[in-house]
């Protein structure tokens, strides 16, 4: 049986380097690495690798969501796998909605990456057991939580509003004007259903965005 070929896309060689290495010892062949996400849409051009193993955050603009967003519209058979440190409700959603195969934490047994490469490299989905739980709450829970409800984005402006950053803190430690974090707020305090300081930190940490 022919070897799965696979494309690795993740900013950090080293990290690259150990998950070439693990996959190597379940007879999975990395064919390329990339180190950006548009180095990833071209490999995916140029190698047709079985599956590409995206990681979601890249240290730039573009995301490992933008990249597969790219790679799926120009071969939409591709199977793409997305690598993160996140479990946000609405980035575990995003993903498979968008088309992904898998998602697994970067912290993941290499067994289990492999199995999710497999089950990929096949046309199926694989859920890591954490994620198929969280799935299963929200169908059964319904979405009110704020991880359920924001964009990661706006996910992360909460989570600093929560704390009790002004909305100039905020701006200064992301790299925005001011006018945009008064805009996304307000948009925040709306989709959320609340508008005091007090109830935006309650929210939090009754849904566990922030330890009390």
């Amino acid at each position: 049986m022919n070897k799965i070929k696979v494309l690795l896309a993740d900013d950090h060689p080293v990290v690259m380097g150990g998950f070439a290495m693990a996959l190597g010892g379940f007879g999975i062949d990395v064919v390329g690495q990339a180190r950006t996400p548009a180095e990833a849409v071209e490999a995916c051009q140029d190698l047709t690798p079985d599956v590409a193993i995206l990681d979601i955050r890249f240290g730039e603009q573009m995301t490992g969501m933008d990249a597969a967003r790219e790679i799926l519209a120009k071969a939409p058979k591709a199977n793409i796998i997305f690598l993160t440190q996140f479990d946000q409700d609405a980035l575990v959603k995003e993903a498979y909605r968008i088309g992904a195969r898998a998602l697994v934490t970067k912290d993941c047994d290499p067994a289990e990456l492999a199995t999710a490469v497999q089950q990929a490299a096949q046309g199926k989905l694989y859920f890591m057991p954490a994620i198929a739980e969280r799935l299963a709450s929200l169908s059964v829970l319904g979405e009110q939580s704020p991880q359920a409800l924001l964009d990661e984005r706006s996910l992360e402006i909460f989570k600093l509003m929560a704390e009790g950053l002004t909305n100039a803190e905020i701006a200064d430690r992301l790299g925005v004007s001011s006018k945009t974090i008064s805009n996304s707020s307000q948009a925040i305090k709306d989709k959320l259903g609340v508008e005091r300081a007090a109830d935006i930190t309650r929210l939090a940490v009754r849904h566990g965005v922030l330890q009390a």
